[in-house]
């Protein structure tokens, strides 16, 4: 039986001779609010990453994975941000839908779509939230009813990651008329490559069209493609958002701090590190990351107090970084809107706070279900 240290240290040597040969100048590329970065190179390190067994380390073997344990996931994952490794593009498939199926689906679909994740062929998109129906998810308007052995679905979602560049889309929509709430929803897959489709990008903050919105005008798909039994997706679509608050999050605490060790070098050459104010800012700051690294690796943390926590940090990293350049945050690189690393962390964090459930949803959450609060009376 291997050790995690040696599983460690496989991905490690592996990253560093991988990320030293024709794919050395992906380091760092991507990331939020950089999405756009070399989209088609890391497309296809990633499918490399496929062909030498290193995607979906932590799924059953029989599904293409390596069964890593949880503590073989971690060090994956801390491997990869500590090699400055390009961001993913293949999340939404690996980290989300693919358990999900494992979990829920059946034998015909996970035959027909994990292997597709595995290999990076297909990539996947979450169509969750729309403009009335943001982290309030079971307020959706999306509709579908089956029609010749099809489901067609009509209706609009919103803030779609990376759905411009997606193959399918994961589907919450309406499918019993007259339902209300989380009764009557299914989970439906849907091709995005078909007329009934359009993408249309959204302008963010940074500049860039990470978000795009997505509208289904009679758009088909099978009649099997639907994930449990119809009527009763909401069970499934909550698996998802707890896979989406998984193992992986640990690794982005590695990106954390990096970011705040470089923040730290930043106001020690500017000479912000003098003033006690900064000072203290940046060891609550350290403090904040280290309770975080502790507490998430004892994974004794609920999800919805994780999710809040490492938020908020973010968020406020973003803004410390603006306060410790001073007049140099509010000046762009160049024209007409090229921002640097720390402009791009201040802005895009703020959506560290909305995306997976926005704060809000998250307090109701750990009050009613972990505090054993009243319900928040609704209309």
């Amino acid at each position: 039986m291997r050790s995690v240290e040696e599983f460690r240290t496989g991905i490690r040597n592996w990253l560093r001779e991988q990320l030293g040969g024709p794919f050395a100048r992906l380091k760092g590329r991507g990331g939020p609010g950089r999405e756009h970065e070399a989209f088609a190179a890391r497309l296809a390190w990633e499918r490399h990453m496929a062909a030498h067994g290193w995607t979906c380390v932590g799924w059953p073997e029989e599904y293409g994975g390596r069964g890593a344990s949880v503590e073989e996931q971690i060090a994956f994952h801390e491997e990869y941000a500590l090699a400055d490794a390009p961001a993913r593009v293949n999340h939404i498939g690996e980290h989300l839908l693919g358990p999900t199926l494992i979990a829920h689906g059946t034998d015909a679909q996970k035959a027909r779509f994990l292997p597709p994740i595995v290999a990076v062929e297909e990539l996947w998109c979450q169509g969750y939230s729309e403009p009335d129906a943001g982290s309030d998810l079971a307020n959706v308007r999306t509709r579908a009813h089956l029609s010749d052995g099809r489901w067609v679905l009509n209706g609009q979602k919103v803030w779609t990651s990376l759905a411009h560049e997606s193959h399918w889309c994961f589907v919450v929509a309406r499918t019993r008329p007259g339902s209300r709430r989380h009764a009557g929803l299914s989970y439906l897959l849907v091709p995005m490559d078909q007329p009934g489709v359009r993408v249309r990008p959204i302008v963010q903050l940074t500049g860039t069209s990470e978000f795009n919105e997505v509208f289904f005008d009679d758009a088909r798909t099978d009649a099997a493609h639907v994930v449990g039994e119809a009527g009763h997706g909401w069970r499934i679509a909550m698996a998802t958002l707890g896979f989406e608050r998984g193992v992986s999050t640990l690794g982005q605490q590695v990106g954390f701090r990096r970011e705040f060790e470089g923040l730290v070098e930043v106001a020690r050459r500017n000479g912000a590190l003098a003033e006690p104010g900064v000072r203290d800012a940046l060891v609550r700051a350290w403090t904040g990351l280290e309770a975080m690294r502790t507490h998430f690796r004892r994974g004794d943390v609920e999800p919805s107090v994780a999710k809040l926590y490492w938020a908020g940090w973010h968020r406020d990293l973003g803004e410390l970084a603006m306060r410790i350049r001073g007049a140099a945050s509010l000046t762009a690189e160049s024209a007409p809107y090229e921002l640097d690393d720390w402009q791009r962390l201040f802005l895009f964090s703020r959506a560290d706070t909305i995306y997976a459930g926005s704060d809000e949803i998250q307090r109701n959450i750990v009050a009613e279900r972990v505090l054993g609060l009243p319900k928040e009376v609704r209309a």
